[in-house]
């Protein structure tokens, strides 16, 4: 099983996707142009802070509003390992999986976490925060190749001896 650690930052519930990159920076040409904004209505400076390998830890109902696909393009370009929330909207869980960014449901942990410190993901087996073992459900195998490549379209050309 992969595992990883890395520092988290807290969000709340409802996360939108108009909070992840707001409609007014849409235009922009790359994702690369848009992910200094990410977050910004929320927290003008948190883009600035993230790391690379860092996790969002973040409530009930992440992603929610329009299904723009620079949502999940964003949070992956800013250097986010996985995104763990209580619950996500089911368009952004889709368009992250096929953007190749990790999305795990646990409903338990954002209530006990602390932003800034470090946990550990095992993938399709639990988190580890401060020696407590949050457990998280299995991936379907066929999502788990599309993350591992990259996500979809990389999937599909792997597939395919592209």
């Amino acid at each position: 099983m992969e595992q990883f650690t890395g520092k988290v930052w807290v969000l709340g519930d409802d996360i939108d996707t108009d909070i992840i990159i707001p409609t007014e920076y849409l235009a922009m040409k790359t994702i690369e142009d848009m992910k200094k904004y990410g977050f910004a209505p929320l927290r003008p400076e948190l883009a600035a802070k993230i790391g690379q390998g860092d996790i969002i830890v973040a409530g009930k109902n992440f992603g929610c509003g329009s299904s723009r696909e620079q949502a999940p393009e964003v949070i992956k370009a800013l250097g986010i390992r996985c995104v763990i929330a209580k619950s996500f909207a089911r368009i952004f869980f889709r368009n992250a999986i096929n953007n190749g960014l990790l999305l795990i449901e646990q409903p338990k942990l954002c209530d006990d976490i602390t932003e800034g410190d470090q946990i550990t993901v095992t993938v399709n087996e639990a988190v580890d925060y401060k020696g407590k073992k949050y457990p998280i459900a299995s991936l379907p195998e066929n999502l788990v190749e599309i993350l591992n490549a990259g996500g979809l379209v990389k999937a599909m050309r792997k597939q395919n001896g592209l």
